[in-house]
């Protein structure tokens, strides 16, 4: 199962601490790195066990699990740039006298009454999450849709794709199973199916020069430089601003 699909399957209550179980180890649902079982890790001259490692890996690597989310694509999480402002300041125990000055806008009320607005917006939520659910036990009808990646960069109509629509697309674009491409598609939707499956070509926790990347690319289709275009416009990958190194987005 790909990362995402890991990330949007996962309980409330995986989310929340950021990881998952596994039958032989612990599955990081923010970056998908595995802390197997049974072996003991050091950090700092300490060891410890794989769980707690797993804690503290999402602590050094993501500094936590609320940092992770609150920085999400304001799509994917429904959150005006306002509402996140607030709820990081909150989650730093500032007071609504704090969080007035520091916004510089109306009253300690008018944080009051952003405070309230957030908890209507939550038991909004709950009621939401519990109807899906029970819906899940009764239409039969309802298609697999593939999940968004967690780095996309616009979330729109071309995500709309089903399971048995992806496999479609990649035995037309893939006939041979090879990762490589004769042309490249016209349509969003066959496009963003054909992203995702160059991007996982692509190693996770490498840093790449221009130039190393373009050969990778290259040998899946000609015009690179395309491809690599779109990558990042898909939130597949990101670069410095020089383009002196490339890396695929967690």
């Amino acid at each position: 199962m790909e990362k995402s699909e890991l990330f949007w399957s996962a309980s409330l209550a995986e989310l929340k601490r950021g990881y998952i179980e596994e039958k032989d180890s612990y599955v990081c649902l923010l970056c998908g790195e595995k802390i197997e079982k049974g072996i003991v890790y050091p950090c700092e001259n300490i060891f410890y066990e794989a769980e707690r490692y797993m804690r503290i890996h999402i602590e050094s690597t993501h500094q936590s699990v609320f940092e992770y989310l609150i920085g999400m694509d304001k799509k994917l999480t429904g959150l005006t740039d306002h509402q996140n402002s607030l709820l990081r300041l909150f989650y730093e125990g500032k007071s609504d006298a704090e969080v007035q000055t520091e916004l510089g806008i109306g009253s300690t009320s008018t944080i009051r009454h952003h405070r309230f607005a957030l908890k209507e917006k939550e038991r909004q939520a709950k009621t939401f999450l519990a109807l899906m659910e029970l819906l899940k036990e009764k239409d039969e009808y309802a298609p697999a849709f593939i999940p968004v990646h967690k780095t996309a960069r616009m979330i729109d109509d071309r995500y709309n794709i089903t399971e048995e629509e992806q496999e479609k697309i990649l035995k037309k674009y893939f006939p041979d199973g090879t990762v490589h491409l004769s042309k490249f598609p016209p349509k969003e939707k066959q496009r963003l199916v054909v992203l995702r499956k160059i991007a996982n070509e692509i190693k996770p926790d490498h840093m790449y020069a221009e130039k190393e990347l373009n050969e990778v690319l290259e040998l899946i289709f000609d015009d690179y430089v395309m491809i690599r275009r779109y990558l990042i416009e898909y939130g597949f990958i990101d670069r410095k601003p020089d383009g002196s190194q490339y890396w695929l987005k967690k």
